[in-house]
């Protein structure tokens, strides 16, 4: 190319094996907080730390979108296994790369990517939804090793001429000079991704359209988006517009022969948000439950194009100990609270001796990922004995009982099998009831803590 281009699972003191991360899983890790913050901080309703301080993003119109640009950079190298640069193309405009170089075929490219400037302030929807989504799907994907290489482009001065799109795509193409041209497999635009006419929130169509036309391979990008929402559960009914649009930055890529399509909000049927390109283009007005669904196609997309490599990032949890569920490789366990290397931790299993968040980078032959944060609480030697504490009923149907015979205060946490948590609470009442009715069928684990005592309790819920 010449582009610049945790888990808390805790089975009677035995580690119990868990598959390395599916797109499925990936799927479901796609945060709706994480979504809202983004387009928040982005169209400067919500201050964020830029640069060392605590800003605001006054604008993202290109003259002056500086800061936005270094909000997506920094946020884009906090993340591993990314190559992250600008790309300037002329006095003012700049976008931003992010590159993820696949282990197998490197010069197979995948581009995700949006425009970040706007016409005028806040802009929510045009295009902060947009970016959030690359960022969010850039999280996820950059802790995976892939076969082929995804860029996270964020393009600047769309709105005045597709610039930074129409710039990144002829350098490309650009075969003059002994250059070659670049390997470009498919392109997903995103642009305004988080209107749908209904309330938010609320059910409804969610149609979104996938423009496409019949250039290089772009309508079999098209026939892989359909057959993702064919394969897993999405609440969303697409909308193939052909020929589509021009008027974003997809368009660019097909001018120099490469296979594209943009995902967004339903143009077609007229349901695009009313305050397009004013500065009513705000929060309020977004529907993040369906910019999650777009997000998890998009992502999910990219994963299964990508090719994820089978290296296990996961961890069981013990009582005593986190394990790294890859059985083959090198280890280095994490502190996530300093974000530095634990010194002499590179064995499979690490037994933290103080409370905190950990995490374990694994690397085999050429692929290094790390895994989630994990909490892990020191458990005291000492357990509850069955005349303090009593877990009931087993199998659960939609009541946990708790008897608190001491009467202290105990703190109570309640996880899947893979490690998310569920309920937490905590009570110094005698009998503690936790609703369980609406908590779907599975084996879960039941953690009981004092300031001198622990115990946990394996429960079935039918």
């Amino acid at each position: 190319m010449k582009k610049s281009l945790l888990l808390f699972c805790f089975i009677a003191f035995l580690a119990s094996c868990v598959k390395a991360q599916s797109i499925e899983d990936l799927m479901s890790q796609v945060s709706t907080v994480n979504l809202q913050t983004n387009v928040a901080q982005l169209s400067g309703e919500q201050s964020a730390i830029i640069n060392g301080s605590m800003q605001t993003i006054p604008s993202r119109v290109h003259s002056a979108n500086d800061l936005a640009a270094d909000y997506i950079k920094e946020r884009l190298e906090a993340l591993p296994n990314l190559n992250v640069e600008f790309q300037d193309f002329n006095t003012t405009g700049k976008n931003v790369i992010a590159t993820q170089l696949g282990q197998t075929n490197p010069d197979n490219i995948y581009i995700i990517c949006a425009h970040y400037d706007s016409v005028t302030t806040y802009c929510a929807d045009d295009n902060a939804t947009g970016v959030a989504a690359v960022m969010e799907i850039a999280r996820l994907l950059s802790n995976q090793c892939t076969d082929n290489t995804i860029v996270y482009a964020l393009w600047d001065e769309e709105e005045i001429g597709l610039r930074g799109a129409n710039y990144y795509a002829q350098q490309s193409a650009d075969e003059t000079n002994g250059n070659t041209r670049d390997n470009i497999l498919g392109v997903i635009n995103m642009d305004m991704i988080g209107y749908d006419g209904d309330a938010p929130g609320t059910p409804g169509d969610n149609q979104f359209d996938i423009d496409v036309r019949d250039i290089a391979n772009s309508i079999a990008i098209k026939d892989d988006l359909l057959s993702i929402l064919g394969t897993y559960t999405f609440d969303l009914h697409e909308i193939v517009v052909n020929p589509g649009t021009t008027a974003s930055d997809h368009s660019r890529f097909w001018n120099q022969g490469y296979s594209a399509v943009l995902v967004g909000e339903s143009w077609e049927t007229n349901d695009q948000t009313p305050d397009y390109h004013t500065s009513n283009d705000r929060v309020e007005d977004i529907d993040f439950q369906y910019m999650t669904e777009l997000t998890k196609l998009v992502l999910a997309y990219t994963a299964t194009k990508a090719g994820l490599i089978g290296v296990d990032n996961t961890i069981t949890q013990t009582a005593t100990a986190l394990i790294s569920n890859q059985t083959t490789g090198t280890y280095q366990w994490f502190n996530c609270d300093t974000n530095t290397p634990i010194s002499g931790e590179t064995n499979q299993s690490f037994a933290p001796s103080t409370n905190g968040n950990y995490a374990v980078e694994v690397t085999n032959g050429d692929c290094t990922e790390i895994s989630n944060c994990v909490n892990f609480s020191v458990l005291s030697s000492e357990e509850f004995l069955p005349n303090e504490i009593k877990v009931y009923p087993n199998p659960v149907d939609s009541v946990i009982k708790i008897d608190n015979f001491t009467e202290s205060e105990i703190d109570i946490t309640i996880n899947t099998i893979s490690g998310k948590v569920i309920k937490k609470t905590n009570s110094q009442k005698a009998y503690i009831e936790i609703e369980f009715d609406s908590t779907a069928s599975g084996v879960y684990f039941v953690t009981i803590k004092s300031k001198t005592k622990a115990s946990n309790y394996k429960i079935i819920k039918e």
